[in-house]
């Protein structure tokens, strides 16, 4: 791999370590919390080391996604071609006029700033040595600089967070090109002041979709400039492969359609609802636990379930159609729809660069964090944390427990740790919750076919055939480290009462918490399964969640799960 695309996987990966951070801060252009989310998505591509550049720079196109993720698409589709050190100055140059270009309404107090900055330090500079203290700086003065400059920035008195996000970037970019083993002081010391949100804030509300089109078009001549101002607000418009790429704020999905529609032929469309103002996305219980709890995205807990409860997950990838993008921040629906369709779907865990900058990260905001780590026996994170942990930790803020689990055992341990967390008065305590409801916990897991498993590795083929011509569904539960068999049946309704007599016998006395988990079987979940548990446990909690898509892709669809253990103080 060149020196360069390391660099550029390795700025992604900084990136990462702080996106939730970048959500929690992102008041403009809209307050919906989503920055670091999008920005994870749209930059994906560069993670990726071997992928042909071509490819690369379509892939940026076709991922960009969010106000934040197209401007910074239009920078790097620029930037990313740089072969070295020399030839960054000039396409830093040319991507910074592009990602100005691309806004129909382009604002100082943001993002573009950092490239503005970027452009300027890098001119007469040959040395990456000598320029990576220099240039951080002056990028950092960049960032701190748009608090004052948007109104909603200086009422919530944080620094825009696109802005932040391309100085944390570049800061892992141009660390690898200079070769230097440590990072400059942290995020939480170079920002102090200014990474909470006001108490007082208020923002005002927008337009209520953000939509994404791709039209075809004669020519890609089509700007930004170019999109009439009463069509919408946040206007980002980028040259794409068959046309033109337009992301922009609406209140009316369907006359914007109409509207765009005039420019070409929309061959792709997507709007999504945004989520402004949400309340609590200001104030967290992250504030009120003794300890933050951090988990493996391996886990069955949303982003917006872990975001609720204070817990940061750690995200493997998930690779389908030559893209690879976090496990959280896919769309289950579309990668099961792939999978039957015969579509090859795997997953990669993030290297080990990411980790390291995920667990500085979460010391550096949080101070003393529990990392519930995904069972040693599926993946080497327990390992890779420990490492981390010996020569970087000398505080001991990071405590580490193999929790032998996965799926529903993993994420229900997290959840109910981080609500024992925010009433708990010492981190031991929380630490010996975490031990008992690890005895506690039970979970089993219901597969439809073992065709995915054998495709896998996970069972043989010949295992797989026959089980599969049989119509055999096993039954699998996740114990201290290993996977037993806990039984095989051959419909749903004999999947359905195996679970039911698990946990008639398994359920504690008190009223559980009980997780139900879907695959690509919501509606049978909900409507079959859910009543007869509620009618068994009638006082018990029970959660309807997505199974974790990593076991989700390993096991199939089809899949669903039950995992329980007793109910605490929400």
């Amino acid at each position: 791999m060149s020196i360069m695309r390391h660099a550029f996987a390795s700025g992604y990966e900084n990136l990462s370590a702080w996106s939730d951070l970048l959500d929690r801060i992102n008041v403009f252009p809209v307050a919906d919390g989503d920055t670091g989310a999008n920005l994870r998505i749209s930059l994906a591509p560069l993670r990726d080391c071997e992928t042909d550049k071509s490819q690369t720079l379509e892939l940026l196109t076709r991922c960009a996604t969010g106000n934040s993720g197209n401007i910074a698409a239009a920078f790097f589709q620029e930037f990313f071609q740089s072969e070295g050190f020399a030839d960054l100055v000039g396409h830093a140059q040319r991507g910074r006029e592009k990602a100005w270009a691309a806004l129909a309404r382009p604002q100082a107090g943001t993002i573009l700033n950092v490239f503005d900055a970027l452009a300027a330090s890098l001119a007469n500079r040959t040395d990456p040595i000598l320029l990576y203290p220099l240039l951080c700086t002056e990028l950092q003065e960049a960032v701190l600089a748009t608090t004052q400059m948007l109104p909603d920035l200086r009422q919530a008195g944080v620094v825009d967070a696109g802005a932040l996000a391309m100085y944390i970037f570049f800061e892992g970019f141009f660390r690898q090109l200079a070769g230097q083993p440590a990072a400059l002081p942290s995020i939480p010391k170079l920002f102090a002041g200014k990474l909470a949100i006001s108490a007082d804030f208020q923002a005002i509300p927008n337009a209520s979709f953000c939509v994404s089109a791709l039209i075809q078009t004669e020519d890609r001549q089509t700007g930004a400039d170019k999109i009439p101002t009463e069509w919408g607000d946040s206007v980002v418009v980028l040259p794409a492969e068959s046309g033109i790429k337009v992301h922009i704020h609406t209140s009316d999905r369907q006359q914007l359609r109409s509207r765009l529609s005039s420019l070409g032929e929309i061959v792709d469309w997507s709007d999504e609802a945004m989520d402004q103002n949400d309340p609590t996305r200001f104030t967290g219980p992250e504030e009120r636990q003794i300890v933050h709890i951090m988990t493996d995205g391996a886990g069955s807990l949303s982003r917006e379930m872990a975001r609720r409860h204070g817990i940061t997950l750690l995200d493997s990838y998930i690779l389908a159609q030559k893209q690879s993008r976090p496990e959280s921040l896919h769309d289950p629906a579309e990668i099961y729809a792939l999978m039957r369709q015969g579509v090859k779907v795997t997953t990669a865990q993030a290297s080990t660069f990411e980790r390291h900058q995920h667990y500085q990260s979460v010391c550096q905001q949080f101070g003393q964090t529990l990392y519930l780590c995904v069972g040693s026996a599926f993946t080497g994170n327990v390992d890779i944390a420990r490492r981390w942990k010996e020569g970087n930790d000398p505080t001991n803020l990071l405590e580490i427990v193999d929790t032998g689990s996965a799926s529903g055992r993993l994420g229900l341990i997290a959840l109910l740790a981080a609500r024992y967390a925010e009433h708990a008065t010492c981190v031991e305590d929380v630490i010996a919750f975490v031990y008992k409801t690890m005895t506690d916990c039970e979970e089993y897991v219901f597969i439809d076919q073992l065709q995915y498993l054998v495709a896998g590795g996970r069972v043989t083929w010949a295992r797989g055939f026959f089980a599969d011509l049989l119509h055999m569904k096993p039954v699998i539960s996740p114990v201290g480290n290993e996977v037993r068999k806990a039984g095989v049946v051959h419909s749903r309704k004999g999947q359905l009462a195996l679970a039911l007599e698990k946990l008639r016998q398994g359920a504690p006395g008190v009223a559980p918490v009980i997780m139900l988990q879907y695959s690509d079987n919501e509606k049978w979940v909900r409507e079959t399964v859910e009543p007869e548990v509620r009618q068994l446990a009638p006082r018990a909690e029970i959660l309807l969640v997505p199974l974790s898509l990593t076991s989700g892709v390993h096991m199939g669809p089809g899949t669903w799960a039950l995992a329980w253990a007793g109910g605490q103080t929400r």
